[in-house]
């Protein structure tokens, strides 16, 4: 029986500002000063900190979980590759697009209402995703979760610098910190057990019940609090910058169901590029920047978003692929997927603990540029696929790639920060965070489009001259869409190994491709993030420095 799968300065506003320690505002009497004579119990602070990890928890865990689920939402909803790639970017197009904006608003407004709106939001649209009927419908709800997921990440640390002060502070940093690994590693095993177990409908449901619970806290236990010196959002910036994004990755997207030359794909391209211009003219001019250009006169500044792109584009965005490959390819359940992701996200974790305890020792250019080249090495150890290799060939490039994702994370985030005055912290973070999820968006759309054509070409030349030529654009197009084992029911049984040949060795081509690409991205991110972090920019030197 084939392998195939067979069961289908302080800016005006600054993105979700984090108060400097010593900071003399409201902020202050609100978190500490308003809560009164001590009484037994829990200190609010650390309510604070339990509803901030909660939200956070429920969100990353929706990042990695939903991967694993891909392949069963394609055979349940009947979706199309390009629909499979829009439940991926949906998220991070609407992610990317409201960070800074919704950072702003939590300033003006009120950090815990916003907070509380983004619990609301991201709750609520993970009901529409598990109910969802059609792959457009699923795409929507998802926008909608990247809504409420924005206003949750620009929200979060700046709720938990509110609540603590000295040496506490750092500890709950720590503490959230440490959740962010958790969620991350633990993921795909919880995706894979509730999509085996029950349906991939519980990816979602699941967050019902902890969205729930955060928003009972947070209403509850959690003390206002806001920026008086805060002034109206970015709102020309925010749309044009939504505007270019959404057209640059519908090119990419669009471009894999007809061809980079359509006219369809051409004309959004050229208006990606002229709004992403006048997006750049709209910022230079702009008394209240969403994108503040004078953080990018620091190089340090610079290397650490090129970075957080290069992650983001390469092996963040080739999950999705790997799993695709897993499953529909070899077969794999989404439990014994997410098995064998641990691989990978076991490797974060360790070393992302060598990494913290590095960072006080050597500069942190150290970390970041080697660590990308890490990843950039293990997706080119992942190369080599063809129609016989086993899910064991990506074995040593999931460790490699995870050690150097671990040396990555944990200084990235100091480098985005570390560079700025304490007051600007938050606009800087906020862009650091854009552009991972950037990266993401754009690297599930082209790395996608590029596999895409890949199969069609291997497709057609390895059925040519074979009794299965006239079936080429059918294998290919089920191959994308993950039903290749329909086609067995409709070839006779003596060709059905060459079929099994064919569909692996495509798809195994296909992916050889674009983990090249992923690879030369990601070491090119590294050399540029290495020659561009520089100690001496940090406004208080790191350690090791």
């Amino acid at each position: 029986m084939p392998a195939i799968r067979q069961n289908p300065d302080k800016p005006a506003h600054t993105a979700g500002t984090i108060p400097p320690m010593t900071e003399p505002s409201r902020i202050g009497a609100a978190s500490s000063g308003a809560r009164g004579p001590s009484r037994p119990g829990v200190d609010p602070k650390w309510w604070t900190l339990t509803a901030v990890c909660l939200g956070t928890f429920m969100l990353l865990l929706d990042l990695t979980i939903v991967n694993v689920a891909l392949p069963d939402i394609q055979a349940s909803l009947g979706a199309s590759f390009s629909d499979v790639q829009w439940v991926v970017d949906a998220y991070s197009l609407t992610l990317a697009a409201l960070l800074l904006t919704a950072g702003s608003l939590a300033d003006l407004f009120g950090r815990r209402r916003l907070y509380l709106i983004g619990l609301v939001v991201f709750t609520a649209a993970s009901a529409l995703c598990g109910f969802a009927q059609s792959p457009f419908m699923l795409e929507l709800s998802r926008g909608l979760q990247g809504v409420g997921g924005a206003i949750m990440f620009s929200v979060s640390l700046a709720l938990v610098a509110s609540a603590f002060r000295g040496a506490e502070r750092g500890v709950a940093f720590g503490i959230w910190g440490s959740l962010v690994g958790v969620a991350v590693a633990i993921g795909p095993i919880i995706g894979g057990a509730l999509v085996s177990g029950l349906s991939w409908r519980w990816i979602f449901f699941v967050n019902l019940p902890i969205g729930v619970v955060a928003l009972a806290l947070t209403r509850l236990k959690v003390v206002e609090s806001r920026d008086e010196q805060a002034t109206r959002p970015d709102w020309p910036g925010f749309v044009v910058f939504s505007a270019a994004l959404a057209c640059l990755v519908y090119a990419l997207i669009e471009a894999g169901r007809s061809s980079f030359t359509a006219g369809v794909v051409v004309a959004c391209f050229a208006a990606a590029a002229v709004l992403l211009t006048a997006f750049l003219l709209i910022e230079a001019r702009s008394t209240h920047p969403m994108f503040d250009l004078r953080l990018f006169r620091v190089p340090t500044f610079v290397g650490g978003d090129i970075a957080a792109f290069g992650v983001s584009f390469s092996i963040f965005s080739m999950l999705l692929y790997l799993v695709l490959y897993l499953q529909n390819v070899l077969g794999y359940s989404a439990l014994q997927t997410g098995v064998r992701l641990l691989l990978l996200s076991g490797a974060v974790l360790v070393a992302s603990a060598v990494a913290g305890r590095l960072s006080a020792k050597v500069p942190i250019r150290a970390l970041v540029g080697p660590g990308l080249a890490l990843v950039g090495v293990g997706l080119l150890l992942m190369r080599g696929l063809t129609a016989a290799s086993s899910w064991t060939h990506l074995v040593p490039g999931l460790i490699v790639a995870g050690v150097g994702i671990g040396f990555v994370n944990p200084p990235l985030a100091s480098t985005a920060v570390g560079v700025v005055p304490p007051r600007r912290s938050g606009m800087a973070s906020g862009i650091n965070l854009t552009f991972r999820q950037v990266g993401i968006a754009t690297g599930v759309a082209l790395l996608g489009t590029l596999l895409a054509n890949r199969l069609t070409t291997v497709v057609q030349s390895r059925t040519a001259g074979t009794p299965l030529a006239a079936h080429g654009d059918d294998i290919a197009r089920a191959l994308r869409n993950g039903s290749v084992n329909r086609l067995f029911a409709t070839v006779p049984p003596q060709q059905r190994d060459l079929l099994d040949e064919i569909a692996r060795g495509s798809f195994a081509s296909g992916l050889n491709e674009i983990l090249l690409l992923a690879a030369i991205v990601t070491i090119a991110a590294g050399i540029l993030a290495f020659a561009l972090i520089r100690s001496k920019d940090f406004v208080s030197p790191p350690q090791g420095g």
